[in-house]
């Protein structure tokens, strides 16, 4: 049995492109892309993943590997994993800063500890929340969907010297602004309670100013956040579970 050079990186071809543009996504996506998850980890689990789907895959572009070409090739299915992946984490980037809003309005933003996620300090009040969606992302079976969806792509989005089309990433800039929306949806029932107790405090403070309002109104802003978080958990699950569905649905229509 003979195998010629162009047959060998034909072979190598067909499973390392698959293999960056899955590598890209297990970096940038949630759960897996943690700053937790040691790189050698993440290396296996690209490696796994792409063993089982390189047999399903449609056909590769007859395009040397190593050539100029194949560089082009390469350099798409990168920027192609890093957009499903970071398109992705965007929906925990709302949950984030959901939790911003209302730990600054409940007077605990001074409350940071760092995120597992990425790296980067946050109020522990979104600490809070990125544990519980992260827990029902994985009971949903997020991340399983996630690598259906890479399968998927590969169909609507092939190997190919082309990459995104500018609609595509016009998408991911305008999902980029709809993490505000989101947060805001999540937020918006301690925004508003809140709001009445500051101006209540207002009013107060006007009719006896010799009261220490500080004093008086920060155990009692406390208390009543966490009884609103408490009251509005019960929100939390159905709207970020519609977020993970339309950034699942925006990632299906790249092309």
């Amino acid at each position: 049995m003979l195998i010629t050079g162009a047959e060998l990186t034909a072979i190598v071809g067909s499973f390392l492109w698959p293999l960056f543009r899955v590598a890209a996504v297990v970096m940038t996506a949630p759960v897996f892309g943690a700053k937790t998850v040691p790189s050698r980890v993440k290396l296996m689990i690209s490696l796994a993943i792409t063993a089982v789907i390189v047999p399903l895959l449609p056909a590769m572009p007859a395009v040397e590997v190593f050539s100029l070409q194949g560089l082009y090739v390469t350099a798409n299915q990168i920027l192609i994993g890093i957009a499903i992946g970071f398109t992705t984490q965007l929906v925990f980037s709302a949950i984030i800063m959901a939790g911003q809003i209302i730990a600054m309005q409940m007077g605990l933003g001074f409350s940071l500890m760092v995120d597992p996620q990425n790296g980067q300090q946050a109020p522990v009040l979104s600490q809070f929340y990125i544990i519980f969606v992260l827990l029902i992302y994985l009971s949903l079976n997020g991340h399983l969907v996630l690598v259906h969806i890479i399968l998927d792509g590969f169909t609507t989005l092939p190997i190919a010297i082309t990459g995104l089309s500018p609609d595509s990433i016009w998408q991911i800039v305008t999902w980029a602004s709809y993490i505000f929306s989101g947060a805001i949806g999540i937020a918006i029932p301690a925004i508003a309670s809140l709001l009445v107790v500051n101006l209540s405090f207002g009013i107060m403070t006007r009719a006896a100013p010799q009261l220490n309002i500080f004093a008086i109104g920060f155990p009692i802003t406390m208390m009543l956040g966490f009884a609103l978080v408490l009251l509005t958990l019960i929100n939390v699950a159905p709207k970020s579970n519609e977020l993970f569905i339309n950034v699942y649905q925006l990632v299906r229509g790249f092309h």
